[in-house]
């Protein structure tokens, strides 16, 4: 029962300190910490579209570059050289 006391009072005291440390750094512009926070949200956001793009782009690029260097090699078989064959039989 004592220690549900002592954590409330502690918690309580660590909170009316960070109410009053906002109020001297903010002021009267408390709208303004939330903006503060949200365009770290929104740039964040960015910067993970950002990277999911640039994924995008390598993977096709990646992928590209090996289906080039796949289909020219010479046991490959193209459908037109399939088809030649066929009637020339």
């Amino acid at each position: 029962m004592a220690r549900d006391y002592d954590s409330q009072l502690l918690e309580s005291v660590a909170v009316r300190r960070r109410r009053i440390r906002d109020a001297l750094l903010f002021g009267a512009q408390r709208g303004r910490r939330s903006v503060d926070e949200n365009l770290g949200k929104v740039f964040a956001g960015i910067v993970i579209a950002a990277v999911l793009c640039a994924g995008c782009v390598g993977w096709s690029f990646i992928s590209d570059t090996i289906g080039k260097q796949g289909g020219s090699g010479p046991g490959v078989l193209t459908p037109s050289s399939t088809a030649a064959t066929d009637t020339a039989r």
